[in-house]
């Protein structure tokens, strides 16, 4: 069985490169939902119908576990997801976000009091990353900004645009003397040089690319049941929901090689 990655549309495909290079043996298959990309604008309730199709989608095709690989579907889907969805229909498959791992990331720099988290405009209003930090339970002082214009930059390829858009996000945060940034959407790493070059070296910027690899090796060492079931051919798969030439352009660079991009539709 594979591990399935789902993203509101290309950002995801950084999370699952990160991932198969570190964990390379396993079977991969990649679904992203390019026709109604960006979630970050959409209601709670639309992006739990479009995320519970993504996953029935996924588990069709024969997935073991699956990440969401998208912090607004991690946000708004995922909970209402594993306690209402699986229990039925799939209850020894999984499905994983990337807010918790990202959080427990941020945490172990004990040295960090204060926290910038640069999200989609509904991650933000979900107040998803504010709560995990909370349960932590330490003096931790959060700070959102919301940045709805970064995926649509990022989907389209215009990254020499993000430059003053990206100053005009971080000069907030920067305001309140953050010491770590958390890139709070998987489209975000796309970004993270630029950011660093902006915020300087004294600011950590906490990146899902550079988080979620040894945080799901992690899971399956802890839970051999799952990595039992998980096939290991090394084979790909790469679905979207809207094909242009952009997006074959923009996979390509990113994986740094000619892939299949086939089209499905989810309904």
């Amino acid at each position: 069985m594979r591990i399935g990655f789902f993203d509101s549309g290309l950002g995801g495909l950084l999370i699952f490169k990160s991932v198969a290079q570190k964990l390379p043996g396993y079977d991969y298959f990649y679904l992203g939902d390019t026709k109604r990309v960006p979630y970050g604008t959409r209601s709670p309730q639309a992006v739990y119908q479009f995320t519970k199709k993504a996953v029935a989608y996924l588990f069709s095709q024969n997935c073991q576990l699956i990440i969401l690989a998208c912090n607004t579907a991690s946000a708004l889907a995922l909970r209402k997801i594993q306690r209402e969805y699986l229990p039925g229909p799939y209850p020894s498959r999984r499905v994983l976000g990337v807010i918790i791992p990202t959080v427990e990331a941020a945490l172990e720099e004990r040295k960090i009091k204060r926290v910038g988290i640069l999200a989609t405009s509904s991650t933000v209003q979900s107040g998803a990353f504010v709560k995990e930090f909370k349960k932590a339970g330490r003096k931790i002082k959060v700070f959102q900004q919301a940045a709805p214009l970064l995926v649509p930059l990022v989907e389209s390829g215009g990254l020499k645009y993000a430059a003053p858009i990206l100053k005009d996000y971080l000069r907030p945060l920067l305001k309140k003397n953050v010491e770590a940034i958390v890139l709070g959407c998987t489209h975000y790493p796309a970004l993270k040089n630029k950011i660093r070059q902006m915020v300087g070296r004294k600011i950590r910027i906490i990146s899902p690319d550079e988080i979620i690899p040894e945080k799901l090796a992690d899971y399956l060492r802890r839970h051999q049941e799952i990595e039992e079931k998980l096939t290991r051919g090394g084979r790909q798969f790469f679905m979207l929901t809207d094909l242009t030439p952009n997006f074959k352009k923009t996979a390509g660079v990113w994986l740094k090689k000619k892939i299949s991009l086939k089209l499905v539709d989810l309904g």
